[in-house]
Protein backbone atom coordinates (compact mmCIF):
# COMPACT_ATOMS: atom_id res chain seq x y z
CA UNK A 1 0.00 0.00 0.00
CA UNK A 2 1.63 3.10 -1.03
CA UNK A 3 1.66 5.62 1.33
CA UNK A 4 -1.10 8.24 -0.03
CA UNK A 5 -3.64 4.68 0.33
CA UNK A 6 -2.28 4.92 3.74
CA UNK A 7 -4.05 7.98 4.26
CA UNK A 8 -7.10 7.58 2.65
CA UNK A 9 -7.82 4.83 4.64
CA UNK A 10 -7.03 7.18 7.81
CA UNK A 11 -9.67 9.05 6.44
CA UNK A 12 -11.91 6.56 5.81
CA UNK A 13 -10.80 5.20 9.44
CA UNK A 14 -11.59 7.94 11.00
CA UNK A 15 -14.70 9.13 9.73
CA UNK A 16 -16.48 5.76 10.61
CA UNK A 17 -15.58 5.83 13.83
CA UNK A 18 -18.63 5.03 16.20
CA UNK A 19 -16.76 5.59 20.18
CA UNK A 20 -17.87 8.78 21.75
CA UNK A 21 -14.70 9.17 23.16
CA UNK A 22 -12.33 8.08 20.15
CA UNK A 23 -14.84 10.67 17.92
CA UNK A 24 -14.36 13.87 20.62
CA UNK A 25 -10.69 13.13 19.69
CA UNK A 26 -10.36 13.26 16.64
CA UNK A 27 -13.00 16.21 16.53
CA UNK A 28 -10.57 18.13 18.77
CA UNK A 29 -7.68 17.07 16.56
CA UNK A 30 -9.75 18.18 13.31
CA UNK A 31 -10.36 21.68 14.74
CA UNK A 32 -7.26 22.30 16.23
CA UNK A 33 -5.45 22.21 12.72
CA UNK A 34 -7.74 23.70 10.79
CA UNK A 35 -5.93 26.45 10.63
CA UNK A 36 -2.57 25.02 9.43
CA UNK A 37 -4.99 22.96 6.99
CA UNK A 38 -6.93 25.31 5.66
CA UNK A 39 -3.24 27.52 4.91
CA UNK A 40 -1.77 24.40 3.78
CA UNK A 41 -4.36 22.59 1.66
CA UNK A 42 -5.97 25.66 0.08
CA UNK A 43 -2.50 27.04 -0.43
CA UNK A 44 -1.77 23.64 -2.87
CA UNK A 45 -5.05 23.44 -4.50
CA UNK A 46 -4.72 27.02 -5.53
CA UNK A 47 -1.39 26.39 -6.76
CA UNK A 48 -2.50 23.40 -8.91
CA UNK A 49 -5.04 25.40 -10.57
CA UNK A 50 -2.48 28.17 -11.25
CA UNK A 51 0.20 25.56 -12.43
CA UNK A 52 -1.64 22.17 -14.45
CA UNK A 53 2.38 21.32 -15.30
CA UNK A 54 4.94 20.62 -13.47
CA UNK A 55 7.81 23.71 -13.39
CA UNK A 56 10.71 25.37 -11.98
CA UNK A 57 8.15 28.13 -11.15
CA UNK A 58 5.70 25.08 -9.80
CA UNK A 59 8.74 24.22 -7.36
CA UNK A 60 9.81 27.21 -6.33
CA UNK A 61 6.06 28.44 -4.81
CA UNK A 62 5.79 24.96 -3.39
CA UNK A 63 9.45 25.49 -1.37
CA UNK A 64 7.88 28.67 -0.07
CA UNK A 65 4.04 27.27 0.82
CA UNK A 66 6.06 24.93 2.98
CA UNK A 67 8.63 26.78 4.43
CA UNK A 68 5.71 29.40 5.67
CA UNK A 69 4.13 26.14 7.09
CA UNK A 70 6.73 26.03 9.12
CA UNK A 71 8.13 22.79 8.37
CA UNK A 72 11.62 23.70 8.31
CA UNK A 73 13.93 25.17 6.06
CA UNK A 74 16.41 22.16 6.51
CA UNK A 75 13.25 20.14 6.12
CA UNK A 76 12.00 21.52 3.35
CA UNK A 77 15.61 21.78 1.22
CA UNK A 78 15.53 17.73 1.38
CA UNK A 79 12.11 17.30 0.70
CA UNK A 80 12.48 19.36 -2.19
CA UNK A 81 15.56 17.48 -3.60
CA UNK A 82 13.05 14.06 -2.81
CA UNK A 83 10.39 15.31 -4.94
CA UNK A 84 12.11 16.70 -7.67
CA UNK A 85 13.58 13.45 -8.06
CA UNK A 86 10.37 11.13 -7.83
CA UNK A 87 9.45 13.79 -10.46
CA UNK A 88 11.98 12.99 -13.08
CA UNK A 89 12.13 9.32 -11.93
CA UNK A 90 8.47 8.59 -12.55
CA UNK A 91 8.26 11.49 -15.41
CA UNK A 92 5.32 13.55 -13.41
CA UNK A 93 4.15 16.22 -15.12
CA UNK A 94 0.79 16.72 -13.97
CA UNK A 95 0.46 18.79 -10.82
CA UNK A 96 -3.14 17.23 -9.85
CA UNK A 97 -1.32 13.93 -9.32
CA UNK A 98 1.93 15.95 -7.89
CA UNK A 99 -0.16 16.47 -4.93
CA UNK A 100 -0.79 12.92 -4.01
CA UNK A 101 3.54 12.62 -4.54
CA UNK A 102 3.63 15.34 -2.12
CA UNK A 103 1.33 14.05 0.87
CA UNK A 104 3.21 10.86 0.20
CA UNK A 105 7.16 12.55 1.16
CA UNK A 106 5.51 14.23 3.91
CA UNK A 107 4.22 11.67 5.09
CA UNK A 108 7.62 9.17 4.87
CA UNK A 109 8.82 12.04 7.18
CA UNK A 110 7.06 11.19 10.16
CA UNK A 111 6.13 7.27 9.32
CA UNK A 112 9.62 6.06 8.13
CA UNK A 113 13.01 5.75 9.74
CA UNK A 114 13.77 5.07 13.56
CA UNK A 115 10.27 4.56 15.78
CA UNK A 116 9.73 7.35 18.11
CA UNK A 117 7.74 6.48 21.35
CA UNK A 118 5.09 9.12 22.06
CA UNK A 119 4.15 6.85 25.07
CA UNK A 120 4.88 8.45 29.03
CA UNK A 121 7.48 5.91 30.49
CA UNK A 122 5.21 5.56 33.43
CA UNK A 123 7.36 4.20 36.50
CA UNK A 124 6.05 1.02 37.98
CA UNK A 125 7.67 0.97 41.38
CA UNK A 126 7.43 4.18 43.49
CA UNK A 127 6.11 7.81 41.91
CA UNK A 128 6.90 8.70 38.08
CA UNK A 129 9.03 11.96 37.81
CA UNK A 130 7.99 14.45 35.06
CA UNK A 131 10.93 17.31 35.06
CA UNK A 132 9.42 19.90 32.64
CA UNK A 133 12.02 22.53 31.28
CA UNK A 134 11.50 25.66 28.24
CA UNK A 135 11.61 29.07 28.39
CA UNK A 136 9.03 31.46 30.39
CA UNK A 137 6.16 32.42 28.55
CA UNK A 138 5.52 28.84 26.53
CA UNK A 139 3.00 27.94 28.72
CA UNK A 140 4.88 25.19 31.01
CA UNK A 141 2.99 26.42 34.42
CA UNK A 142 -0.33 25.59 32.36
CA UNK A 143 1.25 22.56 30.73
CA UNK A 144 1.64 21.14 34.52
CA UNK A 145 -2.13 21.81 35.72
CA UNK A 146 -3.50 19.96 32.58
CA UNK A 147 -1.16 17.46 33.01
CA UNK A 148 -1.98 17.18 36.62
CA UNK A 149 -6.00 17.40 35.75
CA UNK A 150 -5.22 14.37 33.14
CA UNK A 151 -3.70 11.91 36.06
CA UNK A 152 -6.07 13.09 37.96
CA UNK A 153 -8.50 12.17 36.30
CA UNK A 154 -7.30 8.95 36.15
CA UNK A 155 -7.46 8.55 39.56
CA UNK A 156 -3.99 8.90 39.95
CA UNK A 157 -2.26 11.01 43.17
CA UNK A 158 -0.25 14.05 41.89
CA UNK A 159 1.84 16.44 43.35
CA UNK A 160 4.03 19.55 41.73
CA UNK A 161 7.39 20.54 43.28
CA UNK A 162 8.39 24.44 42.64
CA UNK A 163 11.92 23.89 41.03
CA UNK A 164 11.49 27.72 39.70
CA UNK A 165 12.31 29.26 43.23
CA UNK A 166 13.49 32.79 41.84
CA UNK A 167 11.48 33.94 39.17
CA UNK A 168 8.86 36.51 40.61
CA UNK A 169 5.68 34.91 41.40
CA UNK A 170 6.16 31.57 39.93
CA UNK A 171 6.22 29.35 42.96
CA UNK A 172 2.98 31.01 43.92
CA UNK A 173 1.64 30.54 40.45
CA UNK A 174 2.24 27.09 40.96
CA UNK A 175 1.10 26.67 43.94
CA UNK A 176 -2.77 28.11 42.84
CA UNK A 177 -2.92 25.78 40.25
CA UNK A 178 -2.02 22.72 42.33
CA UNK A 179 -5.06 24.02 44.58
CA UNK A 180 -7.13 24.25 41.45
CA UNK A 181 -6.45 20.85 40.42
CA UNK A 182 -6.71 19.55 43.87
CA UNK A 183 -2.91 18.26 43.61
CA UNK A 184 -0.56 18.16 46.52
CA UNK A 185 2.41 20.58 46.15
CA UNK A 186 5.89 21.37 47.11
CA UNK A 187 7.42 24.84 46.78
CA UNK A 188 9.83 27.09 48.92
CA UNK A 189 10.48 30.90 47.13
CA UNK A 190 14.20 31.94 46.93
CA UNK A 191 15.41 28.50 48.12
CA UNK A 192 18.35 26.58 46.25
CA UNK A 193 16.23 24.48 43.14
CA UNK A 194 18.14 20.97 43.85
CA UNK A 195 17.42 21.45 47.30
CA UNK A 196 13.48 21.85 47.03
CA UNK A 197 13.19 19.27 44.68
CA UNK A 198 14.78 16.85 46.88
CA UNK A 199 12.46 17.59 50.05
CA UNK A 200 9.65 17.83 47.83
CA UNK A 201 10.60 14.07 47.28
CA UNK A 202 11.22 13.23 50.26
CA UNK A 203 6.84 14.44 50.75
CA UNK A 204 5.92 12.64 47.33
CA UNK A 205 7.17 9.38 48.73
CA UNK A 206 5.81 10.00 52.16
CA UNK A 207 2.34 10.93 50.45
CA UNK A 208 2.52 7.68 48.33
CA UNK A 209 2.31 10.26 45.42
CA UNK A 210 1.76 8.47 41.73
CA UNK A 211 2.90 11.14 39.50
CA UNK A 212 5.79 14.21 40.28
CA UNK A 213 5.61 16.95 38.19
CA UNK A 214 8.35 19.40 38.58
CA UNK A 215 8.49 22.73 37.39
CA UNK A 216 12.12 24.46 36.72
CA UNK A 217 13.54 27.77 35.59
CA UNK A 218 13.29 28.90 31.80
CA UNK A 219 16.39 31.03 32.02
CA UNK A 220 18.20 29.86 28.19
CA UNK A 221 20.45 33.57 27.78
CA UNK A 222 23.39 31.38 29.81
CA UNK A 223 23.26 27.84 28.81
CA UNK A 224 26.39 26.93 30.88
CA UNK A 225 24.10 28.02 34.25
CA UNK A 226 20.71 26.25 33.55
CA UNK A 227 23.16 23.11 32.44
CA UNK A 228 24.70 23.32 35.75
CA UNK A 229 21.61 23.43 37.65
CA UNK A 230 19.87 20.51 35.10
CA UNK A 231 22.39 18.72 36.04
CA UNK A 232 22.48 18.79 39.71
CA UNK A 233 18.72 18.35 39.90
CA UNK A 234 19.03 15.20 37.76
CA UNK A 235 21.92 14.20 40.14
CA UNK A 236 19.20 14.64 43.18
CA UNK A 237 16.01 13.37 41.62
CA UNK A 238 18.36 9.65 40.50
CA UNK A 239 19.80 9.79 43.68
CA UNK A 240 16.56 9.91 45.54
CA UNK A 241 14.13 8.02 43.02
CA UNK A 242 16.17 5.10 41.04
CA UNK A 243 15.99 5.58 37.30
CA UNK A 244 13.99 9.18 37.75
CA UNK A 245 13.56 11.50 35.82
CA UNK A 246 11.50 9.25 34.05
CA UNK A 247 10.57 11.89 31.84
CA UNK A 248 12.06 15.34 30.73
CA UNK A 249 9.73 17.39 29.17
CA UNK A 250 10.51 19.98 27.07
CA UNK A 251 7.63 22.78 26.64
CA UNK A 252 7.65 24.60 22.81
CA UNK A 253 4.97 27.34 21.76
CA UNK A 254 4.14 25.87 18.45
CA UNK A 255 3.50 29.51 17.13
CA UNK A 256 6.86 30.53 17.41
CA UNK A 257 7.65 28.06 14.54
CA UNK A 258 11.38 28.28 14.01
CA UNK A 259 12.42 29.75 17.14
CA UNK A 260 10.72 26.61 18.71
CA UNK A 261 13.08 24.41 16.54
CA UNK A 262 16.14 26.39 17.95
CA UNK A 263 14.87 26.01 21.54
CA UNK A 264 14.49 22.29 21.32
CA UNK A 265 18.35 21.96 19.74
CA UNK A 266 19.64 24.45 22.43
CA UNK A 267 17.78 22.02 25.20
CA UNK A 268 18.75 19.25 23.91
CA UNK A 269 22.52 20.47 24.40
CA UNK A 270 22.39 20.89 28.07
CA UNK A 271 20.18 18.02 29.05
CA UNK A 272 18.22 14.45 27.82
CA UNK A 273 15.25 15.68 26.44
CA UNK A 274 12.67 12.59 26.36
CA UNK A 275 9.30 14.50 24.81
CA UNK A 276 8.38 17.46 23.67
CA UNK A 277 5.14 19.07 24.82
CA UNK A 278 3.47 21.42 21.63
CA UNK A 279 1.29 24.01 23.22
CA UNK A 280 -0.93 26.61 21.53
CA UNK A 281 -0.93 24.68 18.22
CA UNK A 282 -4.84 25.55 17.44
CA UNK A 283 -4.28 29.15 17.57
CA UNK A 284 -1.52 28.82 14.58
CA UNK A 285 -0.77 28.02 10.62
CA UNK A 286 2.17 26.38 11.65
CA UNK A 287 1.46 22.89 12.31
CA UNK A 288 4.20 22.00 10.14
CA UNK A 289 6.32 22.08 13.41
CA UNK A 290 5.69 18.51 14.29
CA UNK A 291 7.42 17.02 11.24
CA UNK A 292 10.13 19.87 11.54
CA UNK A 293 11.00 18.19 15.25
CA UNK A 294 11.05 14.82 13.69
CA UNK A 295 13.13 15.51 10.86
CA UNK A 296 16.06 18.07 12.51
CA UNK A 297 15.33 17.52 16.34
CA UNK A 298 14.59 13.78 16.60
CA UNK A 299 12.46 13.71 19.39
CA UNK A 300 9.06 12.73 19.89
CA UNK A 301 6.39 15.23 20.55
CA UNK A 302 4.61 13.25 23.27
CA UNK A 303 1.82 15.83 24.04
CA UNK A 304 -0.36 18.88 21.96
CA UNK A 305 -1.91 21.86 22.78
CA UNK A 306 -5.37 22.50 21.21
CA UNK A 307 -6.92 25.17 23.25
CA UNK A 308 -7.23 26.67 26.90
CA UNK A 309 -8.95 24.21 28.44
CA UNK A 310 -8.27 21.71 31.14
CA UNK A 311 -8.86 18.93 28.53
CA UNK A 312 -7.34 20.49 25.46
CA UNK A 313 -3.60 18.86 26.20
CA UNK A 314 -3.83 15.75 23.97
CA UNK A 315 -1.45 12.37 24.07
CA UNK A 316 0.01 13.20 20.45
CA UNK A 317 -1.92 10.38 17.89
CA UNK A 318 0.10 10.49 14.44
CA UNK A 319 -2.59 8.96 12.69
CA UNK A 320 -5.25 11.72 13.99
CA UNK A 321 -2.32 14.43 13.05
CA UNK A 322 -2.58 13.10 9.84
CA UNK A 323 -6.09 13.11 8.95
CA UNK A 324 -6.16 17.14 10.85
CA UNK A 325 -3.65 18.25 8.75
CA UNK A 326 -4.18 16.30 5.22
CA UNK A 327 -7.95 15.07 5.03
CA UNK A 328 -9.33 17.81 2.51
CA UNK A 329 -6.87 16.60 0.06
CA UNK A 330 -8.74 13.23 -0.16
Amino acid sequence: MGLFDKLKSIVIKKESVKDKEELEEIKDYDEGLKKTRDNFVSSLNILGIKYTKVSEEYFEELENLLIMADIGVNTVMKFMEKLRDRVKKESISDTEYLKEVIVDELLVIYVEGESLSDKINISEDGPTVILMVGVNGVGKTTTIAKLAHKYISEGKKVMMIAGDTFRAGAVSQLEIWAERTKSLFYGKEGSDPASVIYDGLVKAKEENVDIVLIDTAGRLQNKVNLMKELEKINKVIGTHIKGAPHETLLVIDASTGQNGIMQAEAFKEITDITGIVLTKLDGTAKGGIVLAIKEEVNIPVKFIGLGEKMTDLKPFDIENYIYGLFKDMV
